[in-house]
C-alpha cells in the first residue's frame, strides 16, 4: 500500500472513530437532560417540562430584539445551501420510492413564506406566542417512519398527550432584549416520548440523525444573525 493509500486510510479510520465516538456518547446521554443549565423559559415549560431531549442554542446579535424576532419567525430554512442539502438527504428514501414524504423535508421549499409558517402548513401548531419575543411550535409524530406527518394539538392539550406511539416536539425561536441595539436570539427544541416503545424507536432515529439536526440549528444561528443585523443596518441608514 502507498503513502497515499495510508493516509487515505488513516483518515477514513479517524473520522470512522470519531463517528462511533459521537453515537456512542449520544446513545449514552439520551435522556440525560438538565434543563436547569439554560435561562429558565417558562413559555415552553407550559407544554414540555420534562423532555427527553433539550438541545439550546442561541448567538448575540447587533439588532433590536424586535428585528432578530422578525427574522427568526420569517427565515427562510432553505437559504443555506447545505440546510437543503441535509433535507433533501433526509427526503431521499421516500424520493427513491417514488413518494412524497407529506409534511416532511421534501415539503420546503426554497423562497419559502418563513420558517414558522412554512412549519403550520406541514402540520405543526402554534402552541404560544409573546409578539416579538418568543414563540412555541409543536406537534406529535413518529419521526423515524419513511413518510414523516406531523400532527398539530391543542395548546391546551398539548402537556396531557399521551397516545402510545409517539413523540411530542416543541421547539421555539425567540430573542432576548440585551440593549436598545442588541439582542440574543435563541432557539431550543424539546422532544419527550408517549410510551417506552417510542422512546425506544426515537432513540434509533436521534443517535445516527442529531448531527445532521443540530447542525442545522448552528447553521440557523449565523442565518438569523446576518438577517437581523442587515435589517437593524437599513433601519438606521432610512432614518
Amino acid at each position: 500500500m502507498n503513502e497515499r493509500a495510508l493516509r487515505t486510510a488513516g483518515v477514513a479510520g479517524a473520522c470512522a472513530l470519531a463517528v462511533g465516538a459521537y453515537a456512542a456518547a449520544r446513545w449514552a446521554r439520551y435522556g440525560h437532560v438538565h434543563p436547569q443549565r439554560h435561562p429558565a423559559d417558562p413559555l415552553l415549560d407550559r407544554f414540555l417540562p420534562d423532555p427527553e431531549i433539550d438541545e439550546y442554542h442561541r448567538v448575540r446579535v447587533r439588532a433590536p430584539a424586535a428585528v432578530t424576532y422578525a427574522a427568526a419567525r420569517g427565515m427562510d430554512p432553505m437559504a443555506s445551501r447545505l440546510v437543503a442539502l441535509i433535507f433533501r438527504l433526509r427526503a431521499l428514501p421516500a424520493t427513491l420510492h417514488r413518494r412524497h414524504e407529506a409534511g416532511g423535508a421534501a415539503s420546503w421549499a426554497r423562497g419559502s413564506r418563513g420558517l414558522v409558517d412554512e412549519a403550520v402548513s406541514i402540520g405543526w401548531g402554534v402552541l404560544a406566542e409573546e409578539p416579538g419575543r418568543e414563540i412555541v411550535v409543536g406537534c406529535y409524530t413518529q419521526p423515524w417512519h419513511q413518510e414523516v406527518r406531523f400532527h398539530a394539538l391543542p395548546p391546551e392539550d398539548f402537556a396531557a398527550f399521551a397516545e402510545p406511539g409517539y413523540v411530542k416536539i416543541a421547539w421555539t425561536v425567540g430573542a432576548e432584549p440585551v440593549s436598545p441595539g442588541e439582542s440574543v436570539f435563541v432557539t431550543r427544541t424539546r422532544v419527550a416520548a408517549t410510551d417506552p416503545e417510542a422512546r425506544r424507536r426515537f432513540r434509533r432515529y436521534w443517535v445516527p440523525m442529531s448531527a445532521g439536526i443540530v447542525l442545522i440549528r448552528y447553521l440557523n444561528l449565523s442565518t438569523v444573525k446576518r438577517e437581523a443585523e442587515r435589517r437593524a443596518a437599513q433601519e438606521v441608514l432610512a432614518r
